[in-house]
């Protein structure tokens, strides 16, 4: 009790203040207070709004970053992304500041989610501290949006994070209108992930040479892995959808970033997590999915053949030519079908499709189009009265 004090007397008299308005603007009745602690700091890279550091039952501090108005939640659409291996917030922020999301981020809200020990020059998490497994992590992200008093948004995941989201609507699908999962596996850790690991045992300081190709590996599947040296060797790909030239600069930058402000010894504790997680059953999962990836990606395959698996009425695939990390190398087509998803959820309907003209009636103003249609989102176990879900 006496940190908890600490901490909230530790705010300015501003910071008290949006925190203050946080609380009681469009709270719905339904939600409890939370009493976790938390406190409220500057956002490092100045690319989001408010960042917030929230205590979880069994995953520890996750630090959370808001972009955009939370106070106009109700009137906007309000998304949850949790970041791959390797990275952090960051590379959801760039994906949201692409000219191609820019009408959709004036009508939205991000919640950001950096996994534990991934926040911008972490110091190591203790040995004392479990790295919680992608299950307790996913079905403690509910937390946060109890903090935040969202009553529901729109998931959205990379990789490994994406993993986690799906575990999250799995287990509070009450919470979360639907799933945008980019990259998403749902098997265990495959023979080829277990073969990548006896060379990369993640131990050290430091990130090595073949844990790092590794991880370019998993995120831009433009490497070649040759036998007979044991290591990773990057390919130069031409794609439609990015020049070799923008491919080499995004490649330097997440070497950059591996090797910078991210701690080396943290992000090996999420990829053990990672390569040891257990089978995700989504089948059944009351949320709308959307499948997204790349022929370039190591995991195209497993990803269409979730897709089979799954009731088409539920879920949708995208797979966009010649890229492997979708989110940066092809933002405009992904923003297309992100925008058509959200739609078919009854948000930012006040955006016209991709390809249609815009077209307003003089009854309506622009907030009452961005007004969430929360009709398809049962709050009851009864969902005999919902209406057809809508296919993309």
């Amino acid at each position: 009790m006496e940190r908890q004090r600490s901490r909230r007397a530790s705010l300015s008299a501003e910071q008290r203040r949006k925190l203050s308005l946080l609380r009681t603007s469009s709270i719905p009745s339904r939600l409890k207070p939370v009493s976790h602690i938390y406190h409220l700091v500057p956002c490092p890279r100045k690319c989001c709004n408010q960042k917030y550091v929230v205590s979880t039952d069994r995953s520890g501090d996750i630090h959370v970053h808001v972009q955009g108005d939370l106070t106009q939640q109700d009137k906007r659409c309000v998304f949850l992304t949790v970041h791959d291996l390797g990275t952090n917030h960051s590379s959801m922020v760039d994906f949201v500041n692409s000219p191609a999301m820019s009408e959709i981020k004036e009508r939205s809200c991000f919640i950001h989610i950096d996994v534990p020990g991934h926040e911008e020059n972490s110091p190591d998490l203790p040995d004392s501290y479990q790295f919680p497994s992608l299950q307790t992590l996913g079905e403690d992200l509910v937390t946060v949006l109890d903090f935040l008093h969202i009553r529901y948004a729109v998931g959205i995941g990379e990789g490994a994070g994406a993993n986690i989201l799906a575990r999250c609507g799995l287990a509070h699908p009450r919470r979360l209108l639907g799933l945008v999962l980019v990259n998403c596996t749902a098997s265990t850790s495959s023979v080829a992930d277990a073969f990548r690991s006896r060379f990369s045992r993640w131990r050290g300081a430091d990130i090595s040479q073949s844990e790092e190709d590794f991880l370019i590996y998993h995120k831009f599947g433009h490497v070649s892995f040759v036998p007979g040296h044991l290591d990773y060797r990057y390919q130069q790909i031409s794609s439609d959808s990015c020049e070799p030239n923008e491919k080499d600069r995004m490649l330097a930058e997440y070497r950059s970033r591996l090797r910078g402000n991210l701690n080396p010894h943290n992000i090996k504790l999420f990829v053990r997590a990672f390569i040891n997680r257990k089978d995700l059953l989504l089948k059944g999962c009351r949320p709308d999915i959307l499948l997204i990836t790349g022929t370039l990606s190591p995991y195209s395959s497993v990803i269409e053949k979730l897709y089979k698996e799954l009731d088409r009425d539920r879920v949708t695939i995208l797979k966009v030519e010649k890229v492997g990390d979708v989110l940066a190398e092809a933002p405009a087509k992904v923003a297309q079908s992100l925008l058509l998803f959200c739609q078919g959820q009854g948000q930012l309907t006040s955006l016209p499709p991709p390809g249609v003209e815009r077209r307003m009636s003089r009854a309506m103003s622009m907030e009452e189009y961005d007004k969430p249609n929360i009709r398809r989102l049962s709050l009851t176990p009864s969902v005999a009265d919902s209406p057809p879900h809508t296919k993309l």
